[in-house]
């Protein structure tokens, strides 16, 4: 849900009801991560996907329903090998798909106001539900934010909102919620009823929205203006660093959200970095580079590349080992940066570090996809986060003929 906050802000800010579909959990190819959200409201505007196009009708149909009756439901799509397109998952897997109307009048539509807000303004927040367990607590919300404050509205108990008269299971839930949101991730956790742990299991649904991740270009010339505008469509909040002020400027980088003029190791120093943060060195300048990667290499940070030819690298990492950089730092430098797609312009350059940055980042290979036999996705796993509930062939719960399949 968490996704399509900025839409989903506006929504509620306009008055307008609505139902928002999330993906729970996955298993074998499905298209879409946990989080994923479509949603639909009163007037039958739909934002959003769940599924990349395989049950978006279906689905569409569940959220209509649940703003006419008001019923929070879970639903699971799959497929089999003999009837796979009646049940409209054709790449295979299957998803779990919480449906939970928002009206006026419903217990938790304040939480989602307020953590769509959060969400919306690029704050950390995480907004829990329960996905699977008593009726009672379905449909309600509980919202926890990094800096343990409860908002505008909540008391001190560090969280907002609640399940309705449990403050046991608020509070653990509340505290699984945190820990999700430290690390940044969204996915479900199981806890007791009452919040013991040990009663009848719930499942809850965590959705983490954290500010996006920083992409850091070094390096103010034409491959950096392409690989910037990369940057920007990956999701990341990307700025350019270059201590030279008549390259580093906003005419030559409007597509930036920050531009440094600064040495690049000064202020990659005193700048906050992350394990989500991407470092691109495109100086290939030993000046910059050396003192700038001594640094790099040594923070926790995601990815670090560095432009230059295999003559420039071998040198560049001579220099390095001559100012103390260790075989296991040089091991993390990608260097010369990007995948090999016989890039030549700065866009194709900048295409194929992109790509290297996603394939670091995902656990890919690289390698063309066509005439393989490993899965297409590498986060999800073939197992389903959710336990199996037992229904009729083609009851409400599960389509029938439900079968986990690869790519």
């Amino acid at each position: 849900m968490l996704d399509i906050a900025e839409e989903l802000h506006r929504w509620v800010e306009q008055g307008r009801e609505f139902a928002v579909a999330t993906v729970v959990a996955v298993g074998g190819s499905a298209p879409r991560q946990p989080g994923a959200a479509l949603a639909v409201d009163s007037a039958g505007t739909a934002i959003g996907s769940v599924s990349g196009g395989c049950v978006e009708g279906a689905v569409y149909e569940l959220c209509r329903q649940a703003l006419d009756d008001g019923e929070t439901v879970l639903e699971r799509f799959g497929y089999s090998d003999d009837d796979a397109f009646a049940v409209g998952l054709t790449c295979g897997g299957v998803i779990d798909i919480l449906v939970t109307p928002v009206r006026a009048d419903g217990p938790a539509r304040p939480v989602f106001g307020a953590a769509l807000a959060a969400a919306a303004r690029g704050e950390a927040a995480a907004v829990a539900r329960v996905a699977e367990g008593p009726a009672e607590l379905l449909g309600r919300a509980l919202l926890v934010r990094a800096d343990g404050g409860a908002g505008a509205g909540g008391g001190a108990s560090g969280y907002e909102g609640g399940f309705g008269g449990h403050p046991e299971l608020d509070r653990t839930v509340a505290a699984e919620a945190r820990a999700l949101l430290d690390a940044g991730r969204t996915g479900t956790v199981g806890i007791g009823a009452e919040g013991s742990r040990c009663g009848q299991p719930l499942t809850v649904l965590v959705e983490s929205s954290v500010p996006p991740p920083r992409m850091i270009v070094f390096g103010a010339i034409d491959f950096a203006s392409a690989l910037v505008r990369a940057g920007r469509f990956l999701g990341y909040h990307v700025t350019v660093c270059d201590a030279r002020p008549v390259f580093a400027t906003p005419v030559r980088f409007p597509d930036a959200d920050e531009i440094v003029v600064e040495w690049p190791h000064e202020y990659l120093e005193r700048t906050e970095v992350d394990g989500r943060t991407v470092l691109c060195v495109l100086t290939h300048d030993a000046k910059f580079d050396v003192p700038l990667l001594r640094l790099a290499l040594r923070l926790p940070v995601a990815y670090v590349g560095a432009m230059g030819s295999r003559r420039t690298h071998l040198d560049r990492n001579r220099r390095l080992r001559e100012v103390g950089v260790t075989e296991r730092e040089l091991a993390c430098l990608r260097s010369p940066i990007g995948l090999d797609l016989g890039a030549r312009t700065p866009e194709e350059t900048a295409l194929s570090i992109a790509a290297e940055i996603v394939a670091v980042r995902r656990g890919g290979q690289g390698r063309s996809l066509a005439g393989g036999h490993t899965p297409i996705h590498h986060e999800g796993g073939a197992l389903l986060a959710l336990p199996a509930r037992p229904q009729s062939p083609g009851g409400p719960g599960v389509r029938s003929g439900v079968a986990v399949g690869n790519s």
